[in-house]
């Protein structure tokens, strides 16, 4: 027992060793900011300068957004889509609070003379959120239209107030030639046209008897707003005197989407809850054409951003669809159950004349649809030299709604407003 005691040093087995610090001999776990300062890796990556590149926007690029929702988790992811490199990534993403029902595109930065990259959003709430889409780690939206009730009235028909909607919005629309303009559809049966420069409601448009489910600025006339409701028709109404002046149409089944026609500017396109697709010419009383055109609700609806007669349907029946409606005479080219459950809603690249960003109940996709054959025969070569209807103004400055001329002459849109400081908004992060 003594050899084993002498041999293993048991006698001094409970004495401590002295230790002149606690952090003695962990030298080499120092932890270095980056692989390019640390002297042990002397392979250096070129990840981190990979990572810059990838998010830096670049002029070629093209910004997709998406709302998406899992659980209780509600979320835009801001994706850059490059067709010449054939990239396509999240470039970064930001929390909302609610769930949102329609997003829209504006430069009108209220705060600031150049132009933004901000994105509006309608949501169940009766307010609509202006998020900047330059700041990468925003919390917040910049600024918000409209204020919430603190209790909803007690009535049969719901009606929108003085200071905004009182319920869900469904649809927005930004002008593009009077850019401080804004127009959002809502399920309290109104459309409120915004300016934005004031940040609040100039015009509240009354006509509709159900929610309003779509609407639309005309793409060359400034004055021209196109709306569609539950009640089954859409309108098309002058905003220099709407109440007067405003045309109705009524279709079977409650209107889902609505588009105008950029390339026959007197035509627009409707969709219906009954899967057709009406096709109006806003001097006619009748539809031109009816297309049955899904088995279930037409809940996207778009025309080719540069190929005339292109059209492409999404629906709740699964199917994406590519149309030919040259001529007013619609055929179905290519059909396609994209695996998505459900299509919501389709949108094209205002760059490139066959790639649509689809969403759908489980996903979404960016697509070349020059992908499929039948397509590409069908549409190869078309393209619009010059789009016929009057040409849209190059540039006019923000105005104040009550006193703008919405003409479509280019010089009824130079007439300017006193401009006093600014200030920022209440919410602007």
């Amino acid at each position: 027992m003594e050899d084993i005691v002498n041999a293993y040093g048991l006698d001094k087995y409970d004495e401590e060793e002295d230790v002149s610090s606690p952090w003695d001999g962990i030298a080499g776990l120092t932890y270095y900011a980056s692989n390019t300062e640390d002297p042990y890796i002397t392979m250096k990556d070129d990840d981190e300068d990979s990572d810059l590149e990838d998010f830096q926007i670049k002029a070629t690029d093209n910004l997709v957004v998406v709302g998406r929702v899992e659980k209780d988790c509600t979320n835009l992811e801001v994706h850059v889509y490059n067709e010449d490199e054939n990239n396509f990534y999240v470039h970064h993403d930001m929390l909302v609070a609610t769930f949102p029902l329609a997003l829209e595109w504006l430069n009108f930065d209220p705060t600031d003379e150049k132009p933004g990259n901000l994105l509006a959003i309608g949501s169940m709430d009766p307010t609509i959120d202006v998020w900047d889409l330059d700041l990468v780690d925003s919390i917040e939206p910049a600024f918000t239209l409209g204020t919430k009730p603190k209790k909803k009235a007690k009535s049969k028909k719901k009606v929108g107030s003085v200071g905004g909607h009182t319920d869900a919005v469904l649809d927005l629309s930004w002008n593009h030639h009077v850019r401080n303009v804004l127009a959002s559809g809502s399920a309290d049966f109104t459309v409120a046209l915004w300016d934005l420069s004031q940040g609040k409601v100039v015009t509240t448009l009354k006509q509709h008897t159900e929610k309003v489910q779509a609407l639309q600025w005309h793409p060359f006339e400034a004055q021209s707003l196109l709306t569609a409701s539950f009640d089954h028709t859409a309108m098309v109404f002058d905003c220099r005197s709407p109440t007067n002046s405003h045309k109705t149409w009524t279709f079977d089944g409650e209107v889902e989407r609505v588009t105008w026609n950029h390339f026959s500017p007197f035509y627009y396109l409707a969709s219906t809850d009954q899967g057709f697709v009406y096709c109006v010419d806003v001097r006619m009383d009748k539809p031109v054409f009816t297309l049955g055109a899904h088995t279930k609700a037409v809940t996207g609806l778009c025309l080719s951003s540069r190929v005339p007669g292109c059209l492409v349907t999404a629906s709740a029946d699964k199917c994406f669809k590519v149309w030919d409606i040259n001529d007013n005479k619609p055929e179905c080219v290519f059909d396609k159950d994209l695996g998505m459950g459900e299509l919501q809603c389709v949108s094209c690249c205002p760059d490139s004349a066959f790639v649509f960003a689809i969403g759908g109940e489980t996903d979404f996709k960016v697509w070349d649809i020059r992908e499929n054959a039948a397509v590409r025969n069908r549409f190869q070569g078309r393209t619009a030299s010059k789009v016929t209807g009057p040409s849209p103004p190059a540039s006019v400055d923000p105005v104040a709604l009550e006193t703008l001329s919405l003409g479509t002459r280019t010089d009824t849109f130079n007439k300017k407003r006193k401009r006093k400081k600014k200030k920022p908004a209440a919410e602007s992060s």
